[in-house]
């Protein structure tokens, strides 16, 4: 079955619908890929039971069973948009036109992707959604496939952001301590502002005084020595940031690091920024 990476608008857009429908799946501690791997092999155990028996299947689906994997589970609409089976909280949708509650642009995505053939296979992409077992807007994977007038689809919840969106969010924050530096630092201490986007956070130095300012998930350490921060194996993490940031504009520094989302400590590559007086950083993680 080939896997066709998700891109152009209608994809984007249904892929919102499909992220709602499946609301609650939390992310399960775990090699990603190995998550991956157990969200497709559902997906495409569910694809062929369901070529094998039909519309009885969906009963299956919608029950405690072999299509529940822990906090993944097997979701079903048809090509009308409506829910017909689910094993998770959307089971709740069951017998209801999903695409009638959506905006206008949403509902011709719906519509744009369920004509999509079959012989597509799995398609997957990334989006944000509110998880709605932390009430957290966070990144999220759907794996999907048109069976005949059915689309059968697995997701979850990832733990950890990508470099590219590690410097965006860098690139937001340096942005907006140039316009507004009070606000914006209030905005990181106060959880507001788009700045902590699931593992990302943002964190400020004074590089003058050496202590934090702003802190995205750690009030604790705010006005805290950050040249004296070491990480939990003893390797120096202020000091040499500190350091190489009086020498050049940027710097990117690697050390180990708990992450916020799966609570383990795990290697972070932090790329920094000097603005103004200030080393603005954020950090990715890689396991």
């Amino acid at each position: 079955m080939s896997v066709v990476s998700g891109c152009g608008a209608w994809k984007k857009s249904v892929l919102f619908v499909l992220a709602w429908l499946c609301a609650g799946q939390l992310w399960a501690a775990g090699d990603e890929a190995q998550e991956a791997a157990a969200a497709k092999a559902l997906l495409e155990k569910a694809v062929a039971h369901y070529r094998q028996v039909g519309d009885k299947a969906l009963a299956e689906f919608s029950r405690q069973g072999e299509y529940v994997d822990g906090e993944r589970y097997v979701f079903v609409t048809d090509t009308n948009g409506v829910m017909l089976a689910s094993g998770g909280p959307s089971v709740v949708l069951i017998g209801r036109d999903v695409s009638s509650v959506l905006d206008p642009e949403l509902q011709k995505g719906f519509k744009d992707v369920l004509k999509t053939p079959e012989s597509a296979g799995i398609q997957q992409a990334e989006y944000r959604w509110k998880n709605q077992n932390d009430g957290k807007v966070e990144r999220k994977r759907v794996y999907f496939q048109r069976v005949g007038d059915r689309v059968l689809a697995v997701g979850y919840y990832l733990p950890r952001a990508s470099p590219e969106q590690a410097r965006a969010l860098l690139d937001k924050a340096s942005k907006a301590l140039e316009q507004d530096q009070d606000g914006t630092l209030e905005a990181i201490n106060n959880l507001k502002g788009g700045f902590l986007q699931d593992d990302l956070y943002v964190f400020v130095v004074n590089v003058d005084t050496k202590r934090y300012v702003a802190h995205g998930t750690n009030l604790r350490l705010v006005n805290t020595d950050f040249s004296k921060i070491k990480d939990p194996e003893g390797k120096p993490v202020g000091l040499p940031m500190l350091e190489m940031i009086k020498k050049q504009p940027e710097g990117e520094y690697e050390y180990r690091w708990r992450n916020p989302v799966t609570g383990k400590v795990e290697h972070k590559h932090a790329y920094m920024r000097k603005v103004g007086e200030f080393l603005v950083a954020v950090g990715y993680y890689n396991g």
